[in-house]
């Protein structure tokens, strides 16, 4: 049975492995920069850990569905992405940073799916998508506090110092790891993902069954397209304000904090209504929000780009954000409940969304370069109105039959 200080270790694990991730974004681009390097060459390297991140996660999410104890193969991840934010600060120099780049990517092609698959241990299947609309809370509170707290960091003391800083965040994320009790488990769930391995191999379940379920291909799918539309929307809209206005930092800023304070707000009600009116719904009303932003985003690039207006529309970022990031492990413990390869399910679903991402930039900017960004806006916003249709037309409920809400005062505490 779930112990208290088990469910607050979980609240404060994805609090930190968000903060610490936070510390891979756009500082990396700034330090490399300043160290003299070109933009080809900041461009490589940051390829290097978008290349690690998507053939990483079909082998991390096999990894962590082969060990039944989670937390030691997250541990080893957790000290690799440390280890990597420590070559960045102390060894700009171009293997090294590859070398990080890669680490980065591949460990978190770990952590994402050992923390589901713990979260899924100690609140059973029932509860599961209330239980992640909290982790997602937790996740983007620990984002925008780390996205706040590094930008302080890097203007007082240097850009050196948000790696060092980064690492040092690995720390509390271990301690609040080990607070959560290994024996802790829900009672009586029978999700096959929480089996030894040797037991699932006993019973004759290989991987690749997962991919008998129509549900998934149609989920992937529509991550494809949701990313496709996604990805390139927000740099592509400050691009064009930098274009107009030099003064674009506190944008920047609100335009990455104030989605992550929707997801926050919205993702434990958006996990209870998963539970009580099925996924699809939820799905509908997150991805319609996708095709929304992309269309106001090309109205505010025809009118002149503003930065108000533009942090305003991200409201709908958090929206389509808190959708998807609940929605991901939710239908991948939905179609996994023959299998129990929940992890494996996660990494093709991150590796569809990968693929959508990558294709999202060099597409907008080819659209950009030869009609213009407003007819870039809108072919991004028709990816996301695909994504809504498939989603409307093909994508089959995947809630289990007769379960409704689960929602517990303690789920929410």
């Amino acid at each position: 049975m779930e112990t208290q200080l088990s469910r607050q270790g979980l609240k404060a694990l994805n609090f930190f492995v968000a903060a610490v991730q936070v510390g891979f974004g756009p500082f990396v681009a700034i330090w490399l920069t300043q160290q003299g390097w070109s933009q080809t060459e900041v461009g490589l390297a940051l390829s290097v850990g978008s290349g690690a991140a998507l053939l990483g996660q079909l082998p991390g999410g096999l990894l962590v569905d082969a060990v039944h104890r989670k937390r030691p193969v997250m541990t080893v991840a957790l000290l690799a992405i440390a280890a990597a934010a420590l070559l960045l600060a102390f060894m700009p120099m171009v293997w090294p940073v590859r070398v990080a780049e890669a680490l980065d990517a591949l460990a978190s092609c770990v952590v994402t799916p050992s923390i589901a698959a713990i979260t899924l241990r100690l609140c059973g299947h029932a509860a599961y998508s209330e239980r992640l609309g909290v982790n997602a809370r937790y996740a983007s509170l620990g984002a925008a506090s780390a996205a706040a707290s590094l930008g302080v960091c890097a203007w007082y003391y240097s850009e050196r110092a948000v790696f060092i800083m980064t690492a040092a965040t690995v720390l509390p994320a271990l301690a609040a790891l080990y607070a959560i009790r290994a024996e802790d488990q829900a009672e009586g769930e029978e999700h096959p993902a929480l089996l030894p391995p040797r037991e699932r191999r006993r019973r004759a379940i290989r991987p690749w069954q997962i991919f008998r379920e129509p549900a998934l291909h149609l989920f992937a799918v529509s991550a494809v397209l949701f990313h496709l539309g996604n990805a390139a929307m927000l740099p592509l809209a400050l691009n064009q304000l930098a274009q107009r206005t030099p003064a674009t930092g506190l944008v920047v800023a609100g335009a990455i904090i104030v989605p992550q304070m929707i997801v926050a707000a919205v993702s434990p009600w958006a996990g209870m209504m998963a539970q009580a009116v099925g996924r699809r719904p939820v799905l509908l009303v997150g991805f319609a929000a996708l095709p929304i932003r992309g269309l106001l985003f090309a109205l505010l690039a025809c009118a002149g780009p503003s930065g108000l207006p533009l942090v305003a529309i991200q409201v709908l970022d958090g929206i389509s954000a808190a959708a998807f990031g609940l929605m991901l492990p939710l239908i991948a413990a939905d179609t996994t409940r023959r299998t129990g390869y929940l992890n494996l399910a996660i990494g093709s679903l991150g590796l569809a969304a990968g693929l959508g991402a990558t294709a999202s930039t060099t597409l907008a900017g080819v659209i950009t370069d030869a009609l213009g960004a407003p007819v870039a806006f809108i072919v991004l916003a028709a990816a996301g109105g695909a994504a809504w249709l498939v989603i409307l037309l093909a994508m089959p409920e995947t809630r289990p039959a007769g379960r409704g809400s689960a929602r517990t005062a303690a789920i929410a505490a």
